[in-house]
């Protein structure tokens, strides 16, 4: 069994690479260990921030811990998601998700890794598409 004592690990801002605007990672499990795939962590949104586009090899699940954000897949329309809610995101699909802009939002993410991997980062959300009903 390992435990990982919350005061031990420390926040990371979401860099600016993968995320508009104001974000913070705290580290649930951050790395999978073998023979488990399974990565988490908590994801902290300021508003009008949110993540780039991006695809999980095996999926993603998302679980709505505070806050309002918004969440939208390629193609689709920009959905609401609340405090409580849980979203999964199917293998492969290119999606975004983030706070309103009005409101901070935060959610657990959980993914597991394919070959090494749990995230394929692609370009950022165009603040068009972000406001965009």
């Amino acid at each position: 069994m390992i435990i990982k004592r919350s005061e031990a690990q420390e926040s990371i801002a979401g860099p600016a690479g993968y995320f508009t605007g104001e974000a913070r990672i705290e580290p649930i499990h951050l790395e999978a260990r073998e023979p488990s795939r399974v990565t988490s962590a908590l994801v902290t949104f300021e508003p009008r921030a949110r993540s780039n586009w991006h695809r999980h090899p095996l999926g993603q699940l998302l679980i709505i811990t505070s806050g309002t954000g918004w969440t939208q897949i390629e193609g689709g329309e920009r959905v609401e998601v609340r405090e409580g809610d849980s979203v999964w995101c199917p293998p492969g699909q290119k999606h975004w998700h983030g706070a309103t802009a009005t409101t901070a939002m935060s959610h657990i993410a959980i993914q597991e890794e394919l070959d090494g991997k749990n995230v394929e980062w692609l370009e950022p959300v165009s603040d068009e598409q972000y406001q965009q009903p």
